[in-house]
């Protein structure tokens, strides 16, 4: 068993499994395929883990708020910044939801690197939410891990038999 990230390590002088393997989700490994190796206590642990993490950043972001307001720099600005954190956080959690079932694009994902870390704690409900229903982007790892273990199958019965002793009509 690999200690980083839970998945069975093959043992000296056997060999490996031929086709294609799983692609290791971060804090699961390849635990999501079969759901074992600690699966479930790793999902209910990610999910108060980042619950914790939106609370204590909200702590933060309140006492922000309060030194806004010691600072007495205006309402507008105090009401400013308490909407642009919202909406950040409205569009951050949207784009991460979305992120766990397709693949992002690089370049969006890139000019939308500031408005995600401004909208923090929406990441990190999209992420709590999603570790209480599966492992994020457990749904999109295994589509494209049975798609590529369908077309290696179809590959591999496909190509059996020696094509010399094929009848030739």
């Amino acid at each position: 068993m690999s200690a980083e990230n839970g998945t069975p390590e093959t043992p000296a002088g056997s060999t490996p499994p031929t086709g294609p393997r799983p692609e290791p989700i971060r804090f699961f490994g390849t635990s999501w395929v079969d759901h074992d190796h600690g699966y479930t206590a790793r999902r209910v642990a990610l999910a108060v883990g980042s619950l914790v993490a939106a609370a204590a950043a909200c702590l933060v972001l309140r006492l922000a708020y309060q030194g806004l307001r010691i600072a007495d720099i205006g309402s507008f600005v105090t009401l400013l910044v308490v909407v642009m954190f919202a909406v950040c956080s409205a569009l951050a959690f949207r784009h991460t939801w979305a992120g766990f079932s397709s693949r992002p694009d690089p370049d969006r994902q890139a000019s939308l690197r500031g408005l995600l870390t401004i909208g923090f704690i929406g990441s990190l409900l999209a992420y709590a939410f999603r570790c209480l229903v599966e492992a994020p982007g457990e749904k999109l790892h295994r589509t494209e891990y049975e798609a590529a273990r369908a077309r290696h199958e179809k590959r591999a019965t496909r190509r059996s038999g020696n094509p010399k002793k094929r009848r030739r009509p």
